[in-house]
């Protein structure tokens, strides 16, 4: 789970994958904006077909975060 957002953060921050990891923050460390996170939830939900509610977006701070939110919905990337 964490090697797909990896990479489908990286490709859309443009930035090396060994840089992302579980503990990095999404904002302060990847340099994302809300723009950004709001394209990598939709960017998912389209691969994917689920829906992450407005309310989940504000609680994703680092990488992990998305994860464990994945992973509590039982998405399969």
């Amino acid at each position: 789970m964490f090697e797909k957002v990896q990479s489908i953060l990286a490709k859309q921050l443009r930035v090396d994958a060994s840089r992302i990891t579980p503990e990095s923050q999404i904002k302060k460390d990847l340099g994302a904006d809300s723009l950004d996170i709001l394209q990598l939830l939709m960017r998912i939900e389209d691969q994917y077909g689920i829906v992450i509610p407005d309310q989940a977006l504000a609680q994703f701070n680092t990488v992990g975060d998305v994860v464990s939110y994945l992973e509590k919905q039982e998405v399969k990337l």
